[in-house]
This record gives structure tokens, sequence and C-alpha cells, in this order.
């Protein structure tokens, strides 16, 4: 009787913490090309194993001062979302309840399903991953995410967009595509689309001078907002300008803004 009881209580459980909003199954061992598929939306996280990074750029330039100092960071290990968060995903919680239906003239056509979910403002996409049991990224962990370890200056490396998805920067489309539609943009940790996708909210408070005094180890963003009180910006070069579609870009927000250019991807901390 016992063992039926505890039985019983186990898959209550299960079924509470999908309801509530966390993956029922537990976390795979972390390592490279590892995932863990998430039960809520359907997204699929990949590993960043524990270890140091390269961050920012060592040869800024006047445009790019934010980028530095280049800094050595260690970072815990985590998961990040292999694409953006999708239209379908946050048809999900706007079913449930849980969020409010994104101003993307796009949102809810079934063409643009599986296209990154634009016009979230920044508190929209934190209670997005909260209710799918997940967390925005700090700078670190999606520069890492995207980068690797050794300061490539995209997914792929160092060469040129044009040698590698054939389509220059500065001449992406000017609407979203499919998540994950373009192969070549792979990080090293198998995440997607940080290229060619849209930019994400991250979250971190924005300062340009943050590289300055940032921790190495964990680094959260500054403690509190600096005027105007921004939120960071990450990725989505494809069709940016050369200057601004490197991997190590910082850019910031006012939290409230809705932008048909920025989405969100989702994090979570190693149980």
């Amino acid at each position: 009787m016992k063992t039926l009881v505890l039985a019983v209580s186990t898959i209550a459980l299960a079924t509470l913490l999908v309801a509530c909003g966390a993956p029922a199954a537990p976390a795979p061992a972390h390592g490279i090309g590892v995932t863990w598929p998430q039960d809520v939306d359907s997204m699929v996280m990949v590993s960043v194993p524990a270890g140091e990074f390269v961050m920012g750029t060592a040869d800024p330039t006047p445009l790019t001062t934010d980028e530095a100092p280049q800094h050595t960071v260690d970072l815990d290990a985590f998961w990040i979302d292999r694409t953006e968060v999708t239209n379908a995903m946050v048809a999900r919680c706007v079913e449930a309840g849980k969020c409010k239906k994104p101003g993307s003239v796009n949102f809810g056509a079934a063409e643009f399903a599986d296209h990154p979910v634009v016009s979230v403002t920044w508190d929209e996409a934190k209670t997005y991953c909260e209710w799918a049991g997940r967390r925005l990224p700090t700078e670190a962990e999606w520069e890492k995410a995207a980068r690797g370890t050794d300061g490539r200056t995209y997914p792929w490396g160092n060469d040129a967009p044009d040698s590698v998805i054939g389509v220059p920067t500065g001449e992406g489309p000017a609407d979203t595509i499919a998540v994950g539609s373009v192969p070549a943009d792979v990080s090293p940790y198998g995440a997607l689309g940080m290229f060619t996708g849209v930019p994400t909210w991250i979250a971190d408070w924005y300062d340009e001078n943050y590289y300055a005094n940032s921790p190495s180890k964990n680094p959260q963003g500054p403690p509190s907002a600096v005027q105007p009180p921004q939120r960071a910006i990450r990725g989505g070069g494809w069709g940016a300008p050369p200057e601004f579609a490197r991997l190590a870009n910082r850019s910031g927000s006012l939290p409230d803004v809705r932008s048909a250019a920025i989405g969100f991807r989702c994090a979570r901390s190693s149980p």
C-alpha cells in the first residue's frame, strides 16, 4: 500500500511541476552537445558547462567602447534555450492566462508560429521565462553561449558571414525568420540563431561602463539602473552594420519598449 501511495504521490508531484511551469524531467549532466527538453513549452535547452571564457573586445572603436576592457569571466554551468522563444510557445502562456498577448501583428498567424516572438516588453519576457520554469540570461551567459571560450567574433568562428551563410552583414531580412532556419548559425554549445535571429532581452541592467568593474565570477550586471534605465539587449547581427554585428556588441533599451526587432530566449541555472 505504501508503494502505491508513493507512486500516486510521485505522479501528482510531476503533474504539479508541469502545471507550475517547471520541467518534470530532471536535468541531465552537463556536457557540450547535451540537450534538455522542457515539458511546459517544448523548448530544447542546450548545456553550457562551467568554466572561463573571453568576454568583450580587445580593440574597441569609438562606437564600441562599452565592450572594453576585454576580460576573462568564470561562469557556473547553466542551460540556455536552443532558439528564441516562438510565437507558438508564447501562445501557450497566453492561453494559460499567465502572459499578455504580444503586440506583434504576426502573433497568432499560423505561418509565423515557429518565428521568434517580438514586440514584448522586458517584463513580459521575464514573466514568460518564469512561467516556463526558467529566467532571462545574464549578459555573460548569453555571450558565452554564443561565442564559446575562445573570443570568436561569430558563433561559427571568425569567418565573415557572407562566406558562411551567404549573406553579408547589413543585408539580412527585414522581417523575422523561423527559429533555427540557418543551420550554419550554431554556437559551440549548439545554440541556434544567436547571429541571424532577433536581438533578445537580457536580465541585466545596461551600463556602458560596466566592464570596467565587472566581477570575474558569475557577473549579474549592474546592481541598479543608470540613467536612462535600460535593460541589456544582445544578439541579432544579421542585417546590422558590420560594426554592430559581432557577438561582443552590447546595447540597451528602456524595458517598457515593444519593438518588432526585440525578442528573447530563456536560461536556467543548474539544479
